[in-house]
């Protein structure tokens, strides 16, 4: 009787989309020796954006553990060897559908696998889309060309790899293409024999000083006087967003405002059956004048596009809400805002910031957005300077509200006050234009029954 071929099949982190180039393994649900099932989860990793299940692509048992959890796994690098029945041929024609991101396209691979894995034959020819170390850049298209060292060491030095003229395989970056692009100190040159005998011998030193009389006395510092975290998951892509951000011409503009009229209308809305059972903030108030003004003005519901130098106006709103979690600053989007009521932003608005609070967002709650708001008053800050998100034109912010001295039908009073600001991108939005789109804002909460008409 004939014993079914066995075949070694090594699993690489796919590709997670969004311009993510790695991902963090929180932790493996499979072990060395367990039988998996096609598309069984056998790990969960961590992106910028969310955390994600990996599901098998192939139907086998686990051969090798490539990866521990909390290392930080490169797009292409391997994770699991799979041994499998069958010849690799067929093995491979399966494919898996990465939980969180959808099916994608027939996922074809020209990546040379090692020999031990692959008992391939040797004397093929070298393809020149694959380097040294086994990666191979055709995984990946309409990507700028990078080995993973590369992307990583960009990142570590603030380069953007869409600018490093690449000289590796068909034009990809490679670590000394980034090296080349950063100027680095030279090191001390010797100084030759024929150079010391024109520049003559070298000053004496100083003497070393004698020590202070005191010097035993000092006491030592303690071990514990700082902490390293490494940048992972969030923390990291919030950095990356705002290495983009501090790349645009940014300028703020704010105007302060008496909201009095819309704190009475909001209590008195949620005394209605319309929003039982519903969280009325000022944040949804805001948002829907923010909508309406975006109508009015349009230009500030815009993107550059940098490699065709156009401004692209979106005739639609994804509005983003930043909303602080335990893993850091997220921004999911209310999808299609400005076709939704009062009522249903608060219901969008709230789930959204649920879902991201309990980690539980997805890829696609967290991309697309057009303009974002910022409460940055919830934590009693009076404003701030917001920075542009990369793809969008403008942000709002939103200060705390507070009672204030104020003139009110020519006397002074006390009322509920705020400051509202915002930053655009200087390049496509000018300031007359940024100044009546925040000026109508603030008019619609001073007298929000205006917004009954728009």
């Amino acid at each position: 009787m004939d014993v079914p071929d066995k075949t070694v099949l090594e699993f690489r982190l796919p590709d997670l989309g969004e311009g993510l180039t790695e991902a963090e393994l929180v932790s493996w649900t499979v072990a060395v020796g367990d039988r998996v099932e096609l598309n069984q989860t056998i790990a969960e990793v961590e992106t910028a954006k969310a955390q994600v299940a990996l599901p098998s692509p192939y139907a086998g048992q686990v051969a090798e553990l490539l990866a521990a959890p909390g290392d930080t796994v490169p797009v292409g690098a391997p994770l699991i060897r799979l041994s499998v029945s069958g010849p690799a041929e067929q093995a491979e024609q399966r494919t898996a559908v990465l939980v969180g991101y959808g099916p994608e396209g027939e996922f074809t691979s020209r990546r040379r696998r090692p020999e031990a894995v692959m008992h391939a034959e040797s004397g093929h020819p070298q393809d020149p889309d694959i380097t040294s170390d086994g990666f191979s850049f055709a995984d990946f298209p309409g990507r700028r060309a990078a080995t993973p060292g590369a992307r990583k060491l960009a990142g570590e030095l603030g380069v953007a790899i869409d600018h490093v003229p690449g000289s590796g395989p068909g034009g990809a970056v490679t670590v000394d293409d980034v090296r080349h692009l950063v100027p680095v100190a030279e090191p001390l040159r010797r100084t030759s024999p024929e150079e010391q005998a024109l520049v003559g011998p070298r000053p004496t030193p100083p003497p070393v000083p004698a020590m202070r009389p005191d010097a035993g006395a000092l006491r030592a510092a303690p071990a514990d006087r700082e902490t390293r975290t490494p940048v992972s998951g969030v923390r990291k892509r919030t950095a990356a967003a705002m290495n983009v951000s501090a790349t645009i011409p940014q300028a703020t503009v704010y105007a302060t405002t008496d909201v009095t009229a819309s704190l009475e209308l909001m209590d008195h809305l949620r005394g209605t059956e319309t929003f039982a059972g519903l969280t009325l903030s000022p944040l949804a108030l805001v948002a829907r004048a923010a909508l309406a003004a975006l109508e009015e003005f349009p230009g500030i519901n815009s993107s550059w596009d940098e490699e065709r130098h156009e401004i692209v106006t979106k005739h639609f709103v994804n509005l983003g809400i930043a909303v602080a979690t335990e893993r850091g600053l997220l921004v999911p989007s209310v999808k299609e805002a400005q076709a939704l009521s009062l009522r249903e932003l608060c219901r969008e608005i709230g789930w959204l910031a649920d879902v991201c609070r309990a980690g539980s967002a997805t890829p696609a709650d967290l991309r697309g957005g057009t303009f974002t708001i910022s409460n940055i008053g919830v934590f009693g800050v009076d404003t701030g300077v917001a920075l542009v998100n990369p793809g969008e034109g403008a942000i709002l912010s939103l200060g705390t509200i507070r009672k204030r001295p104020w003139v009110y039908r020519d006397e002074l009073a006390v009322r509920w006050v705020t400051t509202l600001g915002v930053s655009f991108d200087h390049r496509m939005i000018d300031g007359e234009l940024a100044s009546r789109f925040l000026s109508s804002i603030a008019a619609s909460l001073e007298d929000p029954l205006t917004l009954l008409g728009r």
